[in-house]
């Protein structure tokens, strides 16, 4: 059970477990699982246009779908897969999202297979070490997502434009983006 009463960034409710345990244990924690780190860019991609709480209460039913984001298994997806997703009620059901995510578990598997380990491809655009910001200004996109996002593309992902590819980096520590009065702050801060 989460303290309601601990000061948290503006963006959570207290009122939702699922968020506080999200925002309390996940988000801004620095991530360096490369396919836990392609997971999240799936899914904030499948996040446009909606808000995160919405991704949030999905996630397991996206990670039964999506075979628990194995990439190698996404990637095998074919037509009927698309199709069978199309009908899943657990999920987003965006044809363009569908096969985006099928064609980055593609492009993550050929990353791996000429030796490019998805983490430290990450990474490097922040040096190696998290990103500190003041924690009162929330900017919606950084030279650095602009840099990510650029480069992305370039490989062949979609729906990695540079506000999603910064709510990304927000998401998976990469930036600590926790509110100058959050309790979470300190903690993950070098």
């Amino acid at each position: 059970m989460h303290d309601a009463a601990l000061p948290r960034c503006s963006w959570v409710s207290a009122a939702d477990p699922l968020y506080c345990a999200y925002h309390d244990e996940e988000w801004g924690v620095p991530e360096r699982d490369s396919r836990m780190l392609w997971e999240m860019l799936m899914l904030e991609g499948f996040q446009a246009g909606l808000s995160w709480i919405t991704i949030l209460r999905k996630r397991e039913g996206f990670r039964a779908a999506f075979a628990g984001f194995d990439p190698d298994r996404v990637a095998a997806f074919g037509p009927d897969d698309v199709e069978r997703l199309m009908s899943d009620p657990g999920i987003v059901r965006a044809r363009a999202k569908i096969e985006a995510t099928i064609r980055g578990a593609q492009i993550y598997c050929a990353m791996r297979d000429a030796g490019e380990d998805f983490s430290a491809y990450v990474w490097s655009f922040a040096n190696g070490a998290p990103i500190q910001n003041d924690g009162v200004h929330f900017p919606a996109k950084t030279d650095v997502s602009e840099a990510i996002s650029k480069d992305l593309k370039k490989r062949g992902f979609k729906f990695v434009g540079p506000t999603i590819v910064y709510a990304w980096m927000q998401a998976i520590g990469m930036v600590n983006d926790h509110a100058a009065d959050c309790f979470r702050r300190a903690p993950l801060r070098p």
